[in-house]
């Protein structure tokens, strides 16, 4: 169906829009585009490639350290013929099921060697310099087959790639959620074999396939929300035709229903045993992938599309407990005034231009989709989420949709004033050009109505705030020459929620193996019989609410779940040049309660307290209270022997014995 059939089309503008249509569609113009997309990555990464590339990224912490860690893995596993979807390398020994997880492997895989020549952190960045890039360039190469006027394209693919949905996801280093070149890509074959029918429905299944593969590999929530969208909007102009044309939809339902079949069976060809093992093979999540429910606080309000308040409440415990270290950004929800204003009002101006209408009718529901349940208000997100696999997006998400829908209207808007100016202006004469000049700054007065206010919300944050990847010196020196065989459990613990460890453990190139990890497996429910000694671990580590006591019944439960893990060695780094997220309650809390855990004195070696032989530890040493605090007291603490904080607790722990 041609743009002028769908009502998409506008009256011929003349050569010089011809002109720009063959420069929008052409090579060059999708070589400009990624140029211009590349140019811009670098820069809001510019704290990055300015400095240190291998050693610097939004932090060595929170969802960065985990993102670091999916890096890391496999090189390390191709190199040692391990696979790449499981690993027991966290959660000993019963491992982490990477498709159940953030592990972008269509990525890692893919920078392998990039990994194994410099290191995970160069690796992730190359993987988020690339995704606002490449997502950006996905968009203009949807939309530049709609509009004559290349700025327009290059508009869309401005308001997706570098949306502050996607930048607020790298700055949080959600690299599954914030490369979205896939999508567009699909819309795209799919628009081919619903609608344009260029190719044959064959090589549209093929792939299609292709994207849905790839998209597996990337995130398996991103293709989730994009299935759903697509089958929405087919269905969508399923109905529409058949109410319009139905001797049209009953000609086409042979060649869709061809290339659907081709792409469900080439893709389930390929994803049959990835999909099993998703869902039934070593240590995959069974029941709701966040089994606590907490991502139902992550939704969007209507407020969402154009306030600033964003994600300004979590700044502060970001910024202490793991996380972007950066000013506060804006939410998952926000367009900005300036897109909200022209992709709204362009819909009704445009309202006959079907292209316009689809769009914004899908970017409505997607919007009424991620809209976050508690409000006093129904929303549609009380029934989807209880949908199986449905329920397990993070409502908040859905707004991708909706970010990319705007991204097509205000492209398509853009570039039909620009088609409507430049038109009349071309009807009345030589004098009229000159004439209507104020006119022809229009488009362009649109494109920065979209623009700015969504630059100055982001301004802040450009480029993005980046810190050094700091190791503590035992696991930038010790950590990394440990012999084979290491269970390693290190303070803070990862399934705290402070996450460090991970990335110490990529950048010593996996040499040790980790008791738990972070992510949705970290959690006490998923701990099994290690559940009580899991959660007394959590919250030694994590400085919020009580901390707990180091009484015989607390620290039995951490000596039965360090056995269920297989530790051999436990480390607590010193404090000294960590920051806040990488010191838990501190060194001296730590090391005062794993000395009453495993009623020995540690060794002192590179600045870390260290028990090398956790399994051939004596029994406990249960302390009193007052005394544990008495021990951990700065008076203790701040000695210069490092051997002062266990040997009060040993003595105290022997005092309490005796008494």
């Amino acid at each position: 169906m041609t743009a002028t059939a769908t009502g998409a089309g506008g009256p011929a503008a003349g050569e010089a829009a011809a002109g720009e249509a063959v420069a929008a569609r052409g090579g060059r113009g999708l070589a400009a585009a990624a140029g211009l997309y590349l140019l811009l990555a670098v820069g809001l990464w510019w704290g990055v490639w300015a400095s240190h590339p291998t050693a610097t990224a939004t932090c060595g912490c929170g969802d960065a350290a985990r993102f670091l860690w999916f890096f890391g893995w496999p090189p390390y596993a191709l190199a040692h013929g391990h696979g790449l979807f499981w690993s027991p390398w966290l959660f000993h020994p019963t491992g982490l099921n990477l498709l159940d997880d953030t592990s972008v492997l269509a990525l890692s895989v893919l920078l392998a060697p990039l990994t194994a020549a410099a290191g995970p952190v160069l690796a992730m960045n190359v993987g988020l310099t690339l995704a606002p890039a490449l997502s950006a360039l996905a968009l203009f190469a949807l939309v530049r087959r709609w509009v004559r006027w290349w700025p327009a394209a290059v508009l869309g693919g401005l308001v997706y790639g570098f949306s502050p949905f996607v930048v607020t996801e790298l700055a949080l280093n959600q690299l599954n959620i914030a490369f979205l070149a896939v999508p567009p890509l699909v819309v795209l074959v799919l628009g081919d074999l619903v609608v344009d029918r260029h190719r044959p429905p064959v090589v549209d299944g093929a792939l299609l396939a292709g994207l849905v593969v790839v998209q597996f590999f990337l995130s398996t929530e991103v293709l989730l929300i994009t299935a759903v969208a697509a089958v929405a909007g087919v269905a969508v102009l399923a109905v529409a035709a058949a109410v319009r044309a139905p001797d049209v939809l009953r000609a086409r339902l042979r060649p869709v229903a061809t290339g659907v079949v081709v792409a469900v069976g080439l893709a389930g060809a390929v994803l049959a045993y990835p999909l099993w093992f998703a869902l039934r093979g070593p240590a995959h999540l069974a029941g709701p992938v966040w089994a606590n429910g907490g991502t139902a606080r992550f939704g969007t309000t209507v407020a969402s599309l154009w306030s600033t308040a964003g994600l300004g409440p979590l700044q502060a415990g970001m910024a202490h407990f793991g996380g972007y270290q950066g000013p506060a950004l804006p939410g998952l929800g926000y367009l900005g005034l300036g897109v909200v204003v022209v992709a709204g009002a362009g819909a009704v101006a445009f309202r006959r231009d079907g292209r316009i209408r689809f769009f914004s009718v899908l970017g409505v529901a997607a919007f009424l989709c991620s809209l976050a349940p508690g409000h006093g208000v129904w929303v549609p997100w009380q029934a989807l989420g209880h949908l199986p696999l449905v329920g397990d997006i993070v409502e908040g998400r859905v707004a991708l949709v909706v970010t990319g829908c705007a991204a097509v209207v205000v492209a398509l808007v853009v570039d039909r004033v620009h088609d409507r100016v430049h038109d009349r202006a071309t009807r009345v004469g030589p004098g009229g050009p000159r004439a209507s000049r104020p006119a022809g700054l229009l488009p362009w007065a649109l494109v920065a109505l979209v623009l700015v206010p969504s630059a100055i919300v982001l301004a802040p944050n450009l480029p993005l705030t980046v810190r050094p990847v700091v190791l503590p010196t035992w696991f930038a020196t010790a950590g990394a020459t440990l012999p084979p065989g290491r269970v390693v459990l290190a303070y803070p613990v990862p399934f705290s929620g402070l996450q460090s460890s991970q990335a110490w453990q990529a950048v010593d190139a996996m040499r040790w193996a980790q008791a738990g990890g972070g992510g949705p497996q970290g959690t006490a429910a998923r701990a099994g019989t290690a559940a009580a000694g899991f959660t007394v671990l959590a919250a030694a580590s994590l400085p919020l609410g009580p901390a707990p006591a180091a009484g015989p019944s607390e620290l039995a439960a951490v000596r039965r779940a360090l056995a269920a893990w297989g530790v051999t060695t436990a480390v607590v780094p010193g404090d000294a040049g960590l920051a806040p997220y990488d010191r838990g309650r501190g060194a001296a809390f730590a090391v005062a309660y794993l000395t009453a855990a495993f009623g020995v004195r540690p060794a002192y070696d590179h600045r870390a307290w260290v028990w090398d032989h956790v399994r051939a530890a004596p029994p406990p040493a249960p302390v009193p209270p007052a005394a544990f605090a008495r021990c951990t007291s700065a008076a203790v603490a701040g000695r210069p022997a490092p051997q002062a904080v266990p040997d009060c607790i040993l003595a105290a722990a022997g005092a309490a014995a005796g008494a």
